[in-house]
């Protein structure tokens, strides 16, 4: 497993799908100058998603070989479909900044979390249901997937009080404003000032 470094951190935001994590994780990695590392999936890609811009996408086949190759710190099987995450990702991810980000499900936060202790903050962001169906609408997701990521909602939701921050997310610029400072005073904190 990666010895991470004193100064490098993972901060991974969770929560239903359709909360806006991807949004908000997005605007404030611009302001700290964060990688993201992504996960592969064998689902196919939304209308609205890049492959190796959201996910990156492969088949059952390859994502099975790379299990085999124990390519994987972390693989789960949701709903039929499988992702993980390699670990190799988050070592080229370090060695470009020592801040790097993850969207990622419950499971997959708790399994990181449960590696990497203190170096790894969760950011629990999450809105009601109807908004959460509504922005699902919004993005055209199909009936059927929206009825697959609402039978999760409350399993998703019950992962709230595990998470070290959570927020509301019905304003994304204000919300990611609000991630920042937490993620701000965090890095503060880290720093040693010695007098000489």
């Amino acid at each position: 497993m990666y010895e991470i470094k004193e100064k490098e951190k993972i901060f991974i935001y969770t929560g239903p799908d359709g909360s806006g994590r991807k949004t908000i994780a997005k605007m404030v990695a611009t302001m700290f100058d964060m990688e993201t590392i992504l996960s592969y999936t064998t689902r196919s890609p939304r209308h609205y998603e890049q492959d190796g811009e959201d996910y990156h996408f492969v088949d059952e086949e390859l994502f099975q070989k790379m299990v085999n190759n124990q390519e994987f710190i972390e693989s789960v099987e949701i709903d039929g479909f499988h992702y993980g995450i390699r670990e190799d990702d988050i070592v080229k991810g370090f060695a470009s900044t020592p801040l790097i980000y993850l969207t990622l499900n419950p499971e997959g936060t708790e399994k990181l979390k449960n590696m990497y202790g203190d170096r790894v903050k969760r950011f629990f962001i999450y809105a009601d249901r109807d908004t959460v169906v509504s922005r699902q609408k919004a993005r055209k997701d199909n009936e059927e997937d929206i009825k697959r990521h609402m039978a999760h909602y409350d399993e998703i939701m019950r992962y709230k009080s595990s998470c070290e921050y959570s927020f509301e997310n019905y304003d994304s610029p204000q919300v990611s404003f609000q991630v920042s400072e937490v993620i701000e005073a965090f890095l503060d904190r880290d720093i040693i000032i010695t007098d000489y």
